[in-house]
């Protein structure tokens, strides 16, 4: 793993497509909601900005470039951020769907999920009963028959697409120890190019699981497989956001954190915006002595090509 310097790079992915609205009433919806938190975010201290849309009317999410140029544009004048577009949407998505907003952008990065798996996100309607829109609940039960694809040919489709169509750079999420193999896989073919990204994703049924020694197992296996050519970031979903942030920029990663991952700040307590979650981690992060990664430094250690370089 490369050496951060005490400098964490933090990450925030601002609305995403697992929650729905009727879970938070802060949950950025709209457009100019979209861009306000991410400014908010970026204000906080975020140096990179993981960025879905959503449908205006009702919140679900969407894959419309038109949506994404809505807030796009806004996030790069008023923030010197690294805009970071996803590829994964949504699991019913096609994957023609989930890169067209990137096709449309250009951008400095871009999101790539590194293997086919459950992802469930049904258990929630456990915890929640009543919803404001229509669509909510059935999102939530489909999860259940459905699998998020992301075939070996699908991965490398994005890769020439973005890749070496527009020289986006990838934020690489690994839910298992299996995708980290599978991105070493494309590293020994030269299909990607160090330094790599890795984001390493616990907590979601399907994936593997928000242990602490499932981090410490990971991270082993990541230094084995890429050794200096890669930058380790952690990011775990709901109320072990802050735990593994914590373990990670302990240990020289990086972090993410974001309402994409989590509702909330504490325990019972919704977060009021993607900023309070920043604004946490990094006063955690400060406290044991490092310091917050720049854009401009986020940039340089991930080989970023710049934000002059975007079609936005």
């Amino acid at each position: 793993m490369k050496n951060s310097k005490g400098k964490v790079i933090i990450s925030c992915a601002v609305t995403g497509s697992i929650h729905t609205p009727s879970m938070s009433p802060h949950l950025p919806i709209t457009p100019a909601e979209i861009a306000a938190s991410a400014r908010q975010a970026y204000e906080a201290g975020a140096a990179i900005l993981h960025l879905h849309a959503r449908d205006p009317s009702n919140g679900e999410p969407t894959a419309d470039p038109d949506t994404f140029m809505q807030f796009l544009p806004e996030i790069k004048q008023s923030t010197d951020a690294v805009v970071n577009i996803t590829t994964g949407g949504a699991q019913w998505m096609t994957l023609d769907a989930r890169i067209a907003a990137a096709r449309r952008a250009s951008p400095e990065m871009c999101s790539l999920n590194m293997g086919s798996m459950n992802f469930a996100l049904f258990p929630m309607l456990e915890k929640y009963k009543d919803f404001q829109y229509a669509w909510e609940a059935p999102y939530l039960e489909n999860s259940r028959d459905g699998i998020f694809r992301n075939t070996f040919k699908d991965i490398q489709y994005i890769l020439h697409e973005l890749g070496e169509g527009h020289g986006t750079r990838f934020e690489f999420e690994c839910y298992d120890i299996g995708h980290l193999y599978s991105l070493a896989h494309f590293l020994d073919r030269k299909l990607v190019k160090p330094p790599l990204f890795v984001q390493t994703v616990f907590g979601i049924l399907g994936g593997i699981g928000a242990d602490i020694d499932n981090l410490n197992h990971a991270r082993h296996i990541a230094d084995k497989l890429f050794g200096d050519d890669y930058e380790w970031s952690v990011m775990a979903a709901g109320r072990h956001q802050m735990p593994f942030a914590t373990a990670s920029a302990i240990s020289g990663g990086n972090v993410r954190v974001g309402l994409e991952d989590s509702l909330y700040i504490g325990k019972g307590q919704l977060a009021p915006s993607n900023a309070a979650q920043v604004s946490k981690v990094r006063a955690t992060i400060e406290s044991l002595g490092l310091e917050v990664a720049t854009p401009s430094e986020a940039r340089q250690r991930l080989g970023l090509k710049g934000s002059s370089q975007t079609a936005f």
